[in-house]
């Protein structure tokens, strides 16, 4: 159990559509609050797609799921995954969180902890599985990754 879950957000499509990677963390953090991983879910994510915020979105869908509203508190601030652990953090402390299980994607999640722990907080993974893609798939989005560490790094948490 953890005193709070954070969904990370992303990409929404248009008509505040979720993309299939916003489909299977949300999925991931329903299932995760159904099981009583946590009392509350901080849904992140600032960045607009489309006019529509991340978290709001994503809020909608866990309601949609089961989720009761008075469980969700919206991140509307961040707009990397730098400031998703930055703001998420902020807000879990307020709630009196201090071990925080944190929802996204698995192919996300070690540059998505290594930021929470740079917030200063203990954060567990819960992650959302990710289809199988051919190997040059996988290698793309494997560098992408890693170029986004390093930004990560060097442009945000500096600012932490």
């Amino acid at each position: 159990m953890y005193d709070a879950l954070v969904l990370l957000g992303c990409r929404i499509g248009p008509g505040r559509a979720l993309s299939a990677t916003a489909e299977r963390r949300v999925e991931a953090a329903a299932r995760a609050f159904a099981a009583g991983l946590g009392p509350s879910v901080i849904v992140s994510g600032g960045r607009r797609w489309d006019g529509h915020a991340e978290a709001e979105v994503l809020a909608e869908a866990l309601l949609a799921r089961g989720v009761p509203e008075h469980a969700l508190v919206l991140e509307l601030l961040s707009l990397s995954t730098c400031e998703n652990a930055r703001y998420s953090v902020e807000l879990a402390r307020e709630l009196g969180a201090r071990e925080l299980g944190v929802v996204t994607c698995d192919w996300h999640m070690r540059r998505a902890l290594a930021a929470f722990e740079r917030a200063g907080v203990l954060a567990r993974p819960i992650p959302a599985l990710t289809p199988a893609l051919p190997i040059p798939a996988r290698l793309v989005r494997a560098g992408r990754e890693r170029v986004s560490f390093w930004v990560d790094r060097f442009a945000t948490w500096g600012a932490l």
